[in-house]
């Protein structure tokens, strides 16, 4: 069943994280639909190291992709945990557009280590780019939104369904954190009808992260486009009346009518739900 994806034209979205991934999945997505971009990171082709860099994948290259289907981009380098750069940030997207309707916190570090072997510095590097970075640019564009028709705050984040995750404590907080501060800004929000919502892949998904973390093989990996459909469905629906959920994208998919999830998945056969997991050790598909 094909989806009935949105109508974004002359919308723009700010998106957090968009070199690679799933960040540059949705905004490419997006792009698809009409939407205008700010395509938003740390790589950028301006830094003087670019050349000797060899992560795959710049803001501006995401921009560029965005323009190929139609739309206009924005490239802004941005490291979400400098609070006068997420707001300049904001301003010029503003700027450069007259309107932003829909804002995506993606950006996001990962490491999954118990809390005696992560070192202060990647607890603080998590904290500050995951919980804080999705704080300050929500932050940021609040009084925006709340200004706006058809508004959208939305976090690549999980259901907060434990109060405790041995072996990854403090991953785990940080990405709760994102979704405790998007939740509650729907109800600070609601009078506006601005739609704040988290969603999180069932699966692992297919990205660099993944890859170099050694989180599984390709039989436990989703493509990232799994998560875009599911970000076009929750845009698919009217803000002032979806607010306020934290979502799986397959189950969210398979509600709009996705029955056959193959196209996703690198190999044959369904992976297991390990991101689903991860934060709801109980979590299992239903028949």
């Amino acid at each position: 069943m094909a989806l009935e994806n949105p109508d974004l034209s002359g919308k723009t979205a700010f998106i957090t994280g968009t070199t690679r991934g799933i960040g540059k999945s949705i905004a490419l997505a997006l792009a698809e639909k009409g939407c205008n971009i700010v395509s938003t990171g740390k790589t950028s082709e301006t830094d003087d190291d670019f050349e000797d860099n060899d992560l795959e994948g710049t803001i501006e290259q995401t921009a560029r992709e965005a323009e190929e289907r139609g739309v206009d981009a924005l490239p802004v380098q941005l490291d979400v945990r400098d609070p006068a750069a997420v707001e300049a940030a904001a301003e010029r997207a503003i700027d450069e557009f007259g309107t932003v309707e829909i804002v995506i916190n993606n950006a996001s570090a990962i490491q999954i280590a118990t809390v005696e072997d992560l070192p202060p510095k990647r607890f603080d590097l998590l904290t500050d780019v995951n919980v804080r970075g999705t704080y300050l640019v929500a932050r940021a564009f609040a009084d925006h939104l709340r200004d706006v028709e058809d508004a959208w705050l939305l976090a690549n984040a999980p259901p907060v369904t434990i109060d405790r995750a041995p072996g990854s404590a403090p991953y785990a907080w940080s990405k709760l954190g994102m979704s405790f501060v998007t939740l509650s800004m729907a109800e600070e929000l609601a009078a506006d009808d601005v739609g704040c919502n988290a969603f999180w892949p069932v699966t692992a998904i297919d990205t660099r992260a993944t890859r170099y973390f050694g989180m599984g093989t390709e039989d436990d990996w989703r493509t990232p486009e799994i998560v875009s459909d599911a970000v076009l469905e929750i845009l698919s629906r009217d803000p002032a009346e979806f607010t306020g959920n934290a979502v799986y994208d397959e189950e969210l998919l398979r509600e709009a009518g996705v029955e056959d999830f193959s196209r996703y998945n690198l190999t044959e056969g369904d992976p297991d739900p390990r991101s689903a997991q991860l934060f709801d050790p109980d979590y299992r598909r239903s028949e």
